[in-house]
């Protein structure tokens, strides 16, 4: 994996051929706009209206260094989620509950209706897990503060393998804090030769070593 390059690699799911792909603006907003203006993603991620405030909270992504990172889901070569996978312990998070260096973050939507209720938020969180903790060897927990309102998420989180280690307080809202450890059969083996610091990043940004 090349250091500017994010976790792109194709994971089996039980829903077919999954991957992550870096926002590009100029190609996403309209899908991810869209999807930030369905009633049952607009009431946890606030940012239903024109496009335009869709853009801003990308861009305040892109422009930064690289401790959030956009992406699409992609399953069966179609675009269908947006996840922010983000550094928890360089995050505002921090602040609110103990996070570990390298602790990493994840947010997550599933965009149309027919793809919700159907498990797929599990499965999906598996694989992205998976990727998250082949591609940051030095991170040793995935966390997740889903809205505690926001049952579907919490059990989907739960499903894939999180526990709810409480409840937190945060900016706007009351989370349900989730936490994901390495397993034992995760732990990165030693390199073979020279190690190259992975890196989570959308290319052409200074990036946060990982």
């Amino acid at each position: 994996m090349a250091p500017s390059d994010p976790p792109t690699a194709t994971v089996p799911t039980p829903a077919g051929p999954f991957r992550l792909v870096p926002v590009r603006i100029h190609r996403d907003l309209p899908l991810i706009a869209r999807w930030m203006n369905a009633p049952a993603v607009a009431a946890f991620w606030e940012l239903a209206g024109p496009p335009a405030v869709t853009g801003d909270h990308l861009r305040a992504q892109l422009a930064g260094d690289g401790r959030s990172v956009p992406c699409l889901g992609v399953l069966a070569g179609r675009p269908m989620s947006y996840w922010e996978v983000y550094r928890a312990d360089l995050d505002p998070l921090a602040r609110h509950v103990p996070v570990r260096p390298h602790d990493t973050g994840l947010h997550l939507l599933i965009g149309d209706a027919a793809d919700r209720g159907r498990g797929l938020g599990t499965a999906l969180l598996r694989a992205v897990t998976g990727l998250v903790l082949a591609a940051r060897p030095r991170c040793t927990r995935v966390l997740a503060e889903p809205d505690v309102r926001n049952a579907p998420s919490v059990a989907a989180f739960l499903g894939a393998g999180f526990r709810r280690e409480g409840d937190v307080d945060l900016p706007g809202k009351r989370a349900a804090l989730m936490v994901r450890d390495r397993l034992p059969a995760e732990h990165p083996r030693p390199p073979a030769g020279p190690q190259a610091t992975a890196r989570l990043s959308v290319p052409g940004r200074r990036v946060v070593g990982l």
